[in-house]
């Protein structure tokens, strides 16, 4: 073959060129850390890691998702918080307002300060978040949810729905609680049955919340749930001799299984004893898995109801209590209606409290499982990371390595070019 000085300096310059973009190539890996500068340098490695890095990107925006989300639950869990504090002073105004040593004056002074808690209570089912979103209306966020008075009550406009968060690939979080659920949809009573006693009575009977024994017996498809206890007062015994009958809505007397008419009735009534709803001695059978207690003496004529369990508002249990309080008198039946009422309202402030600490279990149960998500972004994150850096970082010492290597390989393409550059016959002629 012949060799053309040419053909010489052609294939010195681009040696020299090529060992320049070597060099070049690696010294640009040590300055940035990077061992792919450009797909063609691994495609596998470099598709690979393009998949890890938008799953870390993802991975990155539910953390910003988990981190609203538990923002929101904690300004909900705080102001439920507050709710239950208020509800805990109502309790304390109600057992003070029923104390005997109050005169009406009193109690209208206790009545007054309800009114203002009432307000705030309002306030607090009104809350809004940053945002200007309401927290309790549901979906609707951007409608008032709560609006109303003592004497008109309190209505809500907000929806059912629970907004979610999506805080990972599978888990959408619900950040909020309906209104109707947490204010408005609370059994009343004990959950299962309300007491009450006749505006009408004369006696000094007050009756207590009562409880159910056995709920599969109260839920039974047999029982109406709708109940009323008739007192009869004998005053030709010595002592006077009280007794009861237990009637149905139909007015049927499930202790004879006839009519219920006058007394006396089948029973006799002990103060402070439980009464039973069940059959006992010689009665018809009947079992409805539930009883209660009246203290006092009830008069003749006297009457006590027993309701089946519905829904009523923190507000209409406010509401109440601050009309038995404005409207007890000083008379010895007005102070027994006024008892019974405050026994009522504070059964009712019991569901309430009780309804309401359910919510913050669930509340508190979300922030739990946000803080597990929390910790199971955070892990894979740093896996991310981590295969991230196998497949992209630079290994320094190896670079460095290389990078003086090819530095030498330079300098001796540089140095040769110079010597066999030098070469020609013109030097010996």
């Amino acid at each position: 073959m012949r060799v053309s000085t040419a053909m010489i300096f052609g294939n010195g310059l681009a040696s020299m060129q090529r060992q320049s973009a070597q060099l070049l190539h690696t010294q640009q890996q040590a300055a940035s850390g990077r061992r792919m500068l450009t797909p063609a340098d691994d495609p596998v490695a470099s598709a690979r890691a393009l998949e890890v890095g938008q799953a870390k990107n993802t991975n990155a925006l539910y953390q910003i998702n988990q981190k609203t989300a538990a923002e929101a639950l904690a300004q909900q869990e705080s102001l439920l918080a507050s709710v239950g504090e208020l509800m805990h002073d109502v309790r304390t105004l109600a057992v003070q307002g029923g104390g005997g040593s109050l005169n009406e004056a009193d109690r209208r002074s206790i009545a007054s300060e309800l009114r203002q808690r009432f307000e705030q209570l309002v306030g607090f089912a009104n809350a809004a978040d940053g945002n200007g979103l309401y927290l309790f209306s549901g979906f609707m966020g951007g409608t008032k949810p709560f609006s109303g008075s003592v004497a008109a009550g309190v209505s809500y406009a907000g929806d059912d729905g629970q907004r979610l968060q999506q805080v990972s690939a599978s888990r959408q979080l619900a950040v909020s609680d309906s209104g109707n659920e947490i204010f408005m949809r609370i059994r009343n009573g004990n959950g299962s049955f309300v007491t009450s006693a006749a505006a009408t009575n004369a006696g000094s009977g007050v009756i207590d919340g009562g409880a159910v024994t056995d709920p599969a017996k109260w839920n039974a498809p047999g029982n109406g749930k709708d109940f009323s206890l008739r007192f009869a007062v004998d005053n030709s015994s010595v002592p006077p001799q009280t007794t009861y009958d237990i009637v149905d809505a139909s007015n049927n007397s499930l202790l004879t299984g006839l009519p219920s008419v006058g007394g006396p009735y089948p029973r006799v009534f002990t103060p402070g004893q439980a009464i039973v709803l069940k059959s006992q001695g010689g009665e018809p059978a009947f079992d409805f898995g539930a009883q209660l207690v009246i203290t006092g003496q009830p008069a003749n004529g006297d009457r006590f109801d027993i309701d089946a369990s519905t829904s009523q508002s923190m507000f209409e249990t406010l509401g109440r209590l601050i009309g038995a309080l404005e409207s007890s008198t000083g008379t010895p039946a007005g102070r027994t209606l006024l008892a019974n009422r405050i026994g009522a309202a504070l059964t009712d402030i019991d569901q309430a409290q009780d309804n309401l600490l359910r919510v913050r279990a669930t509340v508190g149960a979300r922030l739990n499982e946000i803080d597990s998500l929390a910790n199971a972004g955070e892990a894979l994150d740093l896996n991310y990371a981590q295969t991230l850096s196998r497949l992209q970082d630079v290994d320094y010492a190896e670079a460095i390595t290389r990078l003086t290597q090819q530095q030498f390989y330079l300098e001796a393409a540089q140095k040769t070019y110079a010597s066999v550059s030098g070469l020609s016959l013109f030097n010996y002629v």
